[in-house]
Formats: C-alpha cells, sequence, structure tokens
C-alpha cells in the first residue's frame, strides 16, 4: 500500500470518530467526548496508528476537511441527489469529504489519482453500493464545479 493510501485510510478513520462524536480535534491534539485532558491523538482509545511518514499528509487532510466542512458539505449536497449529508453512510460522507477537500486544495495531486482512491477505500470500508455511489457523486462534482476546471484539463 502507498503512503498516499495509508495516509488517506487514516485520515477516514480519525474523521469516522470525529463524525460519530467519538473524538474532537483541535490542532495535534483530540478529547474524548466525555470531557478530561487534551492528550495526542495515538494515545486515544480506539488507536489509530499513524505512522511517522504519512503523518504531514494525515494531518493535512484531516484538519483541512474539519476547518472547510461547512463548505464542504454544503458542495457535498448541491451534487447529491435525494440525499442529505446526515443521511450518507459514515464511511461515504467522510470519504467524499477527504477526496472532495483534495480535489479543491491538494494541487499536487491529480483528480483521476483522488477520485480513483476515494473509489477504493469506499470499496473496502463501506458497503457494497459505496464505490458506485463515491464515483458518481464525484464525477458529478469533476463534470460541474468551475474551481476543479485545471484538474480537468491536467487529467485529459
Amino acid at each position: 500500500m502507498g503512503l498516499r493510501r495509508q495516509a488517506r485510510e487514516c485520515a477516514l478513520q480519525l474523521l469516522f470518530q470525529h463524525d460519530l462524536g467519538q473524538h474532537h480535534f483541535a490542532g495535534g491534539q483530540t478529547t474524548a467526548a466525555t470531557g478530561g485532558e487534551p492528550k495526542p491523538a495515538v494515545e486515544m482509545e480506539p488507536v489509530v496508528t499513524i505512522p511517522p511518514e504519512v503523518k504531514p499528509f494525515v494531518e493535512e487532510l484531516v484538519g483541512g476537511v474539519l476547518s472547510r466542512l461547512p463548505e464542504l458539505d454544503a458542495m457535498l449536497q448541491r451534487f447529491t441527489e435525494h440525499w442529505s449529508i446526515d443521511r450518507m453512510a459514515v464511511v461515504d460522507r467522510n470519504v467524499l469529504r477527504c477526496a472532495l477537500y483534495e480535489l479543491l486544495y491538494v494541487d499536487q495531486v491529480p483528480a483521476k489519482v483522488t477520485i480513483n482512491e476515494a473509489i477504493e477505500i469506499a470499496k473496502r470500508y463501506g458497503s457494497e453500493e459505496s464505490g458506485a455511489f463515491i464515483n458518481g457523486i464525484l464525477d458529478r462534482i469533476m463534470k460541474a464545479e468551475e474551481r476543479l476546471e485545471p484538474k480537468r484539463m491536467a487529467s485529459a
């Protein structure tokens, strides 16, 4: 498994926990939802082991998604038909958030790579329909979102 895939999977796990209210992230730290002193994320249960070589990309993805969550969710809502964000499976919702953040804000990764990685991660962690669901939404976004024109052109 490549380093970026590893980082994406770690980011998904952290965002999944956050989405379920199990952890709150602030900077490089997290606290249990029940309160308590901030502790580094690697000391929390359940533990998400983040190898040092992928930690910068994990932090970029998790921090970026959380800092732009309202924007990402609003855009996803525009492109999902008959689905509200909170009705989506937690895995699907967070795979989409990560992929959308990466498409919009991580210039060094080609759009095709981001989309293929999102589909593969969704297939691994989501339901049988997750891969097709993720593919359909990301494809719709890529075709319609003007801000992604440079990535569209680079992928052609």
